[in-house]
């Protein structure tokens, strides 16, 4: 990321706004902070020219769409070397259900979120994609009951 961009407070205004409405008009978001349109949509486009603003989603219903298991998976490497976590991620790079994939401190090596249609499904991945990687040792899964909050919005410093 560059780190040569000053974000003042405008910035931060437009950075809280565009994480709950990326869809949001020029015209209203300038109208939002105060400043004219072309100024703003010069500020937007310093901060995605930066990095500070790295992508635009849509966020999808995973339940509509036929995917009703969520899990998180604890997943320890047989020996934790910079070849084992290499190969590891690098498998899991290939296995779309799995949505994030974090190295952690603590438990286990590495947290990832998979999604996927239900529980059948599941343990099919676990057993013959993810437990099947040979840099893993074990997996420990957490099934997502119900959630309570699951914003992407993060709070400005």
């Amino acid at each position: 990321m560059n780190h040569s961009h000053n974000m003042d407070d405008i910035d931060k205004r437009i950075l809280e706004i565009l994480q709950e409405r990326a869809k949001i008009t020029n015209a209203k978001l300038s109208e939002e902070i105060g400043l004219s349109p072309a100024p703003t949509l010069e500020r937007v486009k310093k901060l995605e020219q930066s990095g500070i603003i790295s992508s635009y989603h849509a966020k999808v219903d995973i339940e509509k769409i036929g995917l009703g298991v969520t899990t998180f998976a604890l997943a320890t490497l047989n020996g934790h070397n910079r070849t084992n976590i290499e190969g590891f991620v690098e498998a899991i790079q290939k296995v779309p259900e799995v949505v994030e994939c974090h190295h952690i401190t603590g438990a286990g090596d590495f947290i990832l979120k998979v999604v996927a249609k239900d529980i059948p499904s599941y343990q099919k991945l676990m057993l013959e994609r993810l437990c099947d990687i040979p840099q893993v040792d074990h997996m420990q899964s957490m099934v997502i009951l119900s959630t309570f909050k699951d914003s992407k919005v993060v709070s400005i410093p």
